[in-house]
């Protein structure tokens, strides 16, 4: 299973991005426990590596991510299971896998070149920053299966869309084009498939070469906010920054503004 898995989620590190790669184009992407756990992988060790600055998440083929590989799904449905499995598989599985992209100190870049449906659409959502080509779409197709939403959808939509929006997209389950996901909020920026790539990359190696501790912290302050208070949110962020000004980067940043020169940050 371990083959397997890195053949069906690849990865590289270059120039302090880290490349994570969905390779299951004849499947439309769609991830099995397998792939899930290997992302989970992939994002501690992005977390963790100093020498990784930024993550940037992407797929082959003609989709980005139809969700869980519902053909596995089936068989499991059909048979009995004892009450509380489903919720430990939901905690363990899904839901801890959008986690580790929420709790990764890094910035992470979505690319998405075509549909993400379900958890696919939810892996784009809990990244930082998402870059969709003109023919990439969104949905929420679980109500059409009889689901309910699922892989972390009732956390992430309310906060990127509103709650109206939200729950119009989870009750009907329509699709949601790249522009239309750009008005919303959901997505960053909209080009031309043949320019993804570039884009995508470009953004990612900006993120690599910033001040990486500065970018986390913030990233870590921004995802909480919606759920603190604001003695909470100010006390984080007083914190955050006692945290941060121990960093050799904040130093650099001010000598380098001091000095009038380009500033070279370390990521530390």
């Amino acid at each position: 299973m371990a083959e397997a898995a890195a053949d069906m989620v690849l990865s590289d590190v270059a120039d302090g991005v880290m490349r994570i790669t969905l390779n299951r184009p004849e499947r439309a992407n769609a991830i099995p426990p397998e792939s899930r756990d290997r992302l989970v992988e992939l994002f501690a060790q992005a977390d963790a590596d100093i020498a990784v600055r930024a993550v940037l998440l992407q797929s082959t083929g003609k989709h980005f991510c139809s969700g869980a590989d519902v053909s596995r799904m089936s068989g499991a449905l059909a048979t009995p299971r004892p009450v509380g499995t489903t919720m430990r598989t939901m905690l363990g599985g899904a839901q801890k896998l959008i986690a580790a992209i929420l709790d990764c100190g890094k910035p992470v870049v979505a690319a998405v070149q075509g549909p993400a449906a379900g958890m696919g659409a939810h892996l784009a959502l809990a990244c930082d920053l998402v870059v969709a080509a003109e023919e990439a779409w969104f949905s929420q197709p679980f109500v059409l299966r009889g689901l309910a939403l699922d892989a972390a959808g009732a956390y992430l939509l309310p906060r990127r869309v509103g709650l109206q929006k939200a729950k119009e997209l989870a009750f009907l389950g329509d699709r949601l084009t790249a522009r239309d996901a750009l008005g919303l909020g959901m997505v960053n920026r909209v080009c031309a498939a043949a320019e993804l790539e570039a884009e995508a990359n470009a953004l990612a190696r900006r993120l690599a070469e910033g001040a990486t501790t500065a970018i986390g912290l913030s990233k870590r302050l921004l995802n909480a906010s919606l759920d603190s208070d604001r003695a909470g949110a100010f006390l984080a962020e007083a914190m955050a920054q006692e945290i941060n000004g121990k960093t050799e980067d904040v130093r650099e940043g001010v000598a380098a503004f001091v000095e009038k020169r380009p500033v070279q940050f370390r990521g530390y």
